[in-house]
């Protein structure tokens, strides 16, 4: 049985990341649907789940490489900026984070020190703020 299996297999795509979150998202959609009652979530969690085994079945190796690298290119951009944004509110409290009106370089000033006045790393534009 094994090798049937095994041999059905062969040449087709399988899984991969975004077959992965699919099957997460289709767990989310199925327990919304028996929390809620909504048809919507039903509906939906058969087209992910349809879509889920259609990927792992296809022998379009190249498509779904392409699919599979749009999500993480994606997942990758999405999780910079929360990281990003994380790192900002952190550093919050003890600093000032200006961008250049010139090139718009993010530029970190200590808090405290009045009005100076800052000049990009970047393009050295000077400017005024206070921090």
């Amino acid at each position: 049985m094994r090798e049937k299996l095994m041999r059905f297999m062969q040449g087709r795509y399988g899984v991969d990341e975004l077959s992965r979150f699919l099957s997460m998202s289709s767990i989310v959609l199925i327990v919304l649907e028996l929390i809620t009652r909504q048809f919507i979530f039903g509906v939906l969690f058969w087209a992910v789940f349809i879509y889920i085994y259609f990927r792992m079945f296809s022998r379009n190796y190249g498509k779904r490489q392409q699919e599979n690298q749009k999500f993480l290119t994606a997942r990758y951009k999405l999780k910079t900026k929360w990281y990003n944004f994380k790192r900002d509110m952190i550093q919050r409290k003890d600093y000032h984070i200006y961008k250049c009106p010139q090139c718009s370089q993010k530029i970190r000033i200590p808090r405290g020190k009045g009005k100076i006045a800052i000049r990009c790393p970047k393009c050295y534009t000077e400017f005024i703020k206070k921090s």
